[in-house]
């Protein structure tokens, strides 16, 4: 029996214990006419089944699952002959990757040792299926039974629901959590890894980088790349905050309904438009249509530039600040607006000095949201900006950023414990950092103009 069945099952298994314990909670009172005299409604005993039935057996499963693979493997692998037991690193890779083709029918041709261990391991998991399905299965008719004769005049069935839910709902706040403090620790184990070899110093005030497998022979200097990305970000920044908000501006204060329900729209399908595409339009339109222009000033540019770079990744993020900013400022009371106005300000007045400094904390994180975008975009960099970690503050250079060098370090067949592969780490660390900057910052600008407009 397959688990997507076991779950079907066990679903309808649930739906018919809240049936039979809700039917159960009245039988015990003499009728629905005396259901008064429960402690709770009676769908909170039905609910009180169905719940004892379905978690506890979803909770085993998911823990089988997650355990069963594991010993499976090992259990065929110790069944092996002797020959196999000598396997390591590669090697021993290599056969389970033999075992999982033979076993799914993704390869015919195999040793007859490995084609017997693949046949075993395959009988293996059916049978754990079949275990797996009438364990849960049983677990779940246990628990909805229990529940079922636990019903009483006097049992406390909404409590009990209230107290599941709310652990429920705790163990999903959770989630977030942990999985934060997950990243924190993967990127941060091997960042120190990292730096266990290469100078923190060097690395973060360094200006040459060439990132090599071994550390005597590389450069691992990482202020061409943060250079770089400051630039591009910047260059995005004065293109994207300006007409951003003036866009929100002009939606919200100017524009009348018809054009406001025309232009909004059209103006947000900026933000659906993926992020390759852009690249493309960068490096096919932007790009050499900027280099025809500066060419024939007589200024060189280069084939790959921050400038095309930047520009098309300010008019990706116009979208984002021009929504926030268009919300926030609608957000603000209608009452700052007469006011100002009955006090003799003209509406330019009133937008500059009372709806922007009202709105600011909002607008501050919807540039803040756009800063973050910039400096994690890869895709533009990559096909618009180029590889190449120059140390320059010229916008007509090709650059690269600290994103698209995780990419590049990450990518290919080096050793993971090499110098070159863990640079990705202590780069992920620092864009980590500057995030983690740009948010308290953010929820100071929110904090301080916040109590002034509250």
């Amino acid at each position: 029996m397959t688990t997507s069945t076991t779950l079907l099952i066990l679903v309808a298994m649930a739906y018919l214990w809240y049936a039979v314990g809700r039917s159960r909670s009245v039988a015990v009172v003499g009728g629905r006419s005396k259901a008064a005299e429960l402690h709770s409604l009676p769908a909170y005993y039905g609910w009180l089944c169905a719940v004892w039935c379905l978690v506890p057996a979803v909770l085993v499963m998911l823990l089988w699952k997650i355990i069963d693979d594991g010993l499976l493997l090992k259990w065929v692998l110790s069944a092996m002959p002797e020959p196999f037991h000598s396997y390591t690193g590669t090697e021993r890779e290599l056969l389970i990757n033999d075992l999982t083709n033979v076993s799914l029918g993704h390869a015919k041709v195999a040793s007859p040792e490995v084609l017997a261990a693949a046949h075993h391991w395959q009988a293996l998991k059916q049978l754990s299926s079949e275990w797996l399905a009438a364990a849960a299965l049983t677990i779940g008719a246990v628990g909805g039974a229990v529940s079922f004769w636990r019903i009483q005049k006097t049992l406390r069935a909404r409590p009990e629901i209230e107290r599941l839910v709310n652990l429920a709902l705790i163990l999903c706040s959770m989630v977030a959590i942990i999985t934060t403090v997950g990243i924190i620790l993967s990127v941060l184990l091997e960042a120190l890894n990292f730096f266990s070899r290469i100078s923190p110093f060097g690395f973060l005030f360094g200006t040459h980088w060439t990132p090599q497998a071994s550390e005597s022979a590389g450069a691992f200097g990482a202020v061409p790349l943060f250079a770089g990305t400051l630039l591009i970000a910047l260059i995005a920044m004065v293109i994207s905050v300006p007409v951003g908000l003036m866009a929100a501006i002009y939606l919200s204060e100017y524009a009348s309904r018809r054009v406001r329900s025309i232009v909004k729209p059209i103006l947000e399908l900026l933000a659906g438009i993926p992020t390759v595409v852009y690249g493309f339009f960068a490096a096919l339109t932007i790009g050499p249509l900027l280099r025809s222009v500066f060419e024939s000033m007589g200024v060189e540019m280069a084939s790959e530039s921050a400038l095309a770079a930047g520009l098309v990744m300010g008019i990706m993020i116009i979208p984002f600040i021009s929504s926030i900013s268009d919300d926030m400022i609608n957000a603000v009371p209608q009452s700052l607006r007469d006011g100002s106005l009955a006090l003799g300000a003209t509406r330019s007045e009133t937008i500059k000095r009372v709806i922007l400094r009202a709105a600011l904390p909002g607008i501050a994180g919807g540039v803040l949201l756009g800063v973050s975008r910039a400096i994690g975009e890869t895709m533009i960099v990559v096909m618009a900006a180029g590889l190449n970690a120059n140390m320059t503050f010229n916008p007509l250079q090709a650059v690269t950023t600290v994103t698209v060098q995780i990419v590049t370090l990450l990518v290919g067949d080096q050793e993971f414990n090499s110098p070159k592969t863990l640079a990705a780490f202590a780069l992920g660390l620092v864009l980590f950092v500057a995030t983690l900057l740009l948010n308290i910052l953010a929820l100071y600008i929110v904090r301080k103009y916040r109590e002034q407009y509250d």
